[in-house]
């Protein structure tokens, strides 16, 4: 008998919280190359909480994608940020609703314990900050895989 492989594992969507930096990396890993349009981004202020519907590279399933031969995938998840008490962002044009970013990573800035800043980073020089009470991040995948339209994984240079 072999051990277990994680390209062995079921389909199951991702439904993962974060709390603290550690788990932030994680969901930040797994975000990594999302896009998403201007219009899907959404701050409801009486709620405490800033959402986001990705499409997301699925990283975790990319290795057994290539050895096997095939098709890389993307999946909609839905990234949310609760306990927020503000929201801002730098580089992004709010009036032009056409605008499609992408979400290079994730990150926390620690403030006066428990409170802090979720910073999400995106290609072209773009951010959101996110000033939150408590670290409180979910993401959950909302539909079936689908092939990623490219056919490959997201290339980075160096």
């Amino acid at each position: 008998m072999s051990d277990a492989r994680f390209e062995d594992g079921g389909e199951a969507p991702l439904r993962l919280a974060a709390f603290d930096d550690e788990d932030i990396a994680v969901i930040s890993a797994l975000v990594q190359d999302a896009v998403f349009p201007i219009t899907e981004v959404a701050w409801q202020k009486t709620e405490r909480r800033f959402a986001i519907l990705l499409n997301r590279f699925r990283w975790e399933d990319a290795g057994a994608a290539e050895s096997r031969g095939r098709d890389f995938e993307r999946v909609q998840s839905v990234l949310t940020i609760e306990n927020v008490r503000n929201v801002q962002s730098d580089g992004i044009d709010q009036q032009d609703r056409d605008q499609v970013m992408s979400l290079l990573s994730i990150s926390w800035i620690d403030g006066d314990t428990p409170s802090g800043r979720v910073l999400l980073t995106l290609a072209g020089d773009g951010a959101i900050a996110v000033d939150v009470e408590a670290a409180e991040l979910m993401l959950r995948d909302v539909t079936r895989p689908y092939r990623a339209p490219s056919g490959q994984a997201p290339r980075h240079e160096d």
